[in-house]
Order: C-alpha cells, then sequence, then structure tokens
C-alpha cells in the first residue's frame, strides 16, 4: 500500500476521534477550551434535575453561621459542613454564604446542556428592597475526574466591566479572640472592616466552626453595593436588585416571576452557560457545565439587619423541570 495513503488514513482517524461531542456530531474541539477529550455524562430515565453533591461550603463569616435556626448542628469538618449543605438543600432549606467571598460548590448526576438560553436556575429569597446577589460561576469535567479541578469560568451579569465591578478581589477575615464579638476582616485593597453582631443573632462566633485556622482569605468578584438607609436614621435599610446575572437577587429579567415576592419564598433566578467568560473577560464557549459555583458579592453591611450574604436554597437544571 501506497505510505502516502497509509499517513493521510491514519491522520484522518485521529481527527475524527478527537473531534466528536455528546451530539455525534464532528467537531473542532480546540473551539471548546483546549480540551481534547468529550467527558460529556447524558442524562439517564434516573436523572435528577437538582444538583446532587455538595463538593464544598466555605461561607464568610455572617449571622446565619453557627446559628441552631439554621440548622447547623456542630460541624467539625469540611466534609461534615458539605453534607450539611447538601441536607438543607435537598430539602429546599436556605444555605447562607455569609459575608462576601463565601462559596458553595455542587455537582449532578448529569452534565448540564448549554440550549443558548436559560440552563440552570438557582434559588433565592430576594424580594422587593432585599437582594442579596451571588456572582455564578461554571466549570466542565475536563478531565473526567468527577471533580471541580478545572477551570471555573464566571458568568457575566449587568455589572461585568461595570464601575465597582472588581476581579481576584480577596478578604481575609480574622478568627474572634472572645465570643459575643464581631469578626474583623482586611480586604486586598489595604481597607479595613468587620462582620457587626446583630440582636437577632446570638450566638457565640459568626466564624465558621469548622475552620480551624485563626484566618482565612475568599477571593472573588466583588459588586459595587447599592444598599442605602431610606430611613435617615438606621432603622429602614434597603438592599436594591442588580437587573440580571446574579442568585439571591430580586430581577425582573431572570426570575421570570412578576410578583415582588414579599413572602420571602424561594424562588430561582434563571442562568445561561453562554453567558461564561474566561480570566479575560471574553466569551468562553461550552457544550456543557458539570459544576456550578455561587459566591456572594457584596461587602457591606445595611445596619441592623447586618452582613449581605447570598441565600441559596436550590440549585438545579431548569430545562428538566420547566
Amino acid at each position: 500500500m501506497n505510505k502516502k495513503f497509509i499517513l493521510l488514513y491514519v491522520l484522518m482517524v485521529a481527527m475524527m476521534a478527537s473531534s466528536y461531542n455528546k451530539d455525534g456530531v464532528i467537531t473542532d474541539d480546540s473551539e471548546q477550551n483546549g480540551t481534547t477529550e468529550s467527558h460529556y455524562r447524558p442524562k439517564s430515565k434516573s436523572s435528577k434535575a437538582e444538583c446532587n453533591r455538595v463538593f464544598e461550603y466555605t461561607p464568610a463569616p455572617g449571622q446565619f453561621i453557627n446559628e441552631d435556626k439554621s440548622g447547623f448542628a456542630g460541624e467539625k469538618t469540611a466534609s461534615e459542613a458539605a453534607a450539611y449543605a447538601l441536607k438543607r438543600m435537598s430539602a429546599e432549606k436556605y444555605v447562607s454564604l455569609g459575608g462576601f467571598g463565601g462559596y458553595i460548590v455542587v455537582g449532578f448526576d448529569h452534565s448540564i446542556d448549554n440550549y443558548g438560553g436559560y440552563d440552570f436556575a438557582i434559588k433565592g429569597n430576594s424580594f422587593d428592597g432585599s437582594s442579596e446577589p451571588g456572582v455564578v460561576w461554571v466549570m466542565q469535567d475536563e478531565n473526567g475526574n468527577g471533580k471541580p479541578d478545572d477551570s471555573w469560568y464566571e458568568l457575566k451579569g449587568c455589572e461585568t466591566g461595570a464601575e465597582g465591578y472588581i476581579r481576584n478581589y480577596s478578604v481575609t477575615y480574622f478568627r474572634p479572640e472572645e465570643a459575643d464579638a464581631p469578626v474583623k476582616w482586611e480586604d486586598s485593597l489595604g481597607e479595613k472592616g468587620e462582620i457587626s453582631r446583630v440582636p437577632s443573632h446570638k450566638q457565640d462566633y459568626y466564624y465558621p466552626a469548622w475552620i480551624k485556622e485563626d484566618s482565612y482569605t475568599l477571593s472573588g468578584t466583588r459588586l459595587k453595593a447599592r444598599n442605602y438607609d431610606k430611613s435617615g436614621n438606621g432603622t429602614m435599610w434597603v438592599n436594591p436588585p442588580y437587573e440580571w446575572g446574579y442568585a439571591d437577587n430580586a430581577s425582573d429579567i431572570d426570575r421570570l416571576i412578576e410578583d415582588d415576592n414579599t413572602a420571602a419564598a424561594a424562588v430561582p433566578n434563571h442562568f445561561r452557560i453562554s453567558d461564561a467568560i474566561d480570566s479575560k473577560g471574553k466569551a468562553i464557549k461550552l457544550e456543557w457545565i458539570d459544576f456550578v459555583k455561587v459566591q456572594t458579592a457584596l461587602n457591606t453591611q445595611s445596619g441592623w439587619l447586618g452582613e449581605n450574604s447570598t441565600e441559596v436554597f436550590s440549585i438545579y437544571d431548569c430545562n428538566m423541570i420547566e
């Protein structure tokens, strides 16, 4: 057989093998994050819309952390904290992410497809005048090991690139030396502050009990705070909504409901995988994702209401439900 023909045949087979995607269509994998192999996990008859695993739950200090009313039962390790969060969300009860940078990472029993529209949803308890936005990140299981250890991509929202929008912002929290004391912090801009105590949450410590270190640092994207004291005397604080793109946010666009949710029920914000951007802010093409991270986006307090902390009730593949 002609040697040139053999070489051409081998090259064609290799190209076809490396270009196969989830739909059996020949594509160029170089367009998809540089991955060379598909680890897409199709839905099965037993697949559930809701996330089925919490890989990490690391909140910032906050008024709901370590509190019996929030279901904490003396968790002493990171794995116990993750199990706590999954149990809460499986019953559609809120999990608080605390102040800026607090986060939760979840996975599903299938890959979530990018249909071009809304692909997944996150339930929070935002209502008119009370938004505590969380930035959303997505990841594809590029190495196929079932763990969220590949590249995170932020989902852009209305504030991306706007005034006060800061990527790679960090806050370090310090364990209080005594009970009933505020949690002090210092950020990557050199500013200092504290997570203050509030009268309605009297547990000894707002610093997560299972974090053994005397300080820890959380990093992510910060949005410009919009909260203000409407009364002028500290009695009526308002946390206005952001237009779109964030969890626990009373958006008129991505909540897809028409009421103000004055009862503070669990209601979803909806998200598009096609809004993913890379570390330089450029659009990134992902045909599906496997992991979602939600992270508190504000570093601010609203007087007696305490810190702005994103709450999450559930995260699910909305195209399996709606």
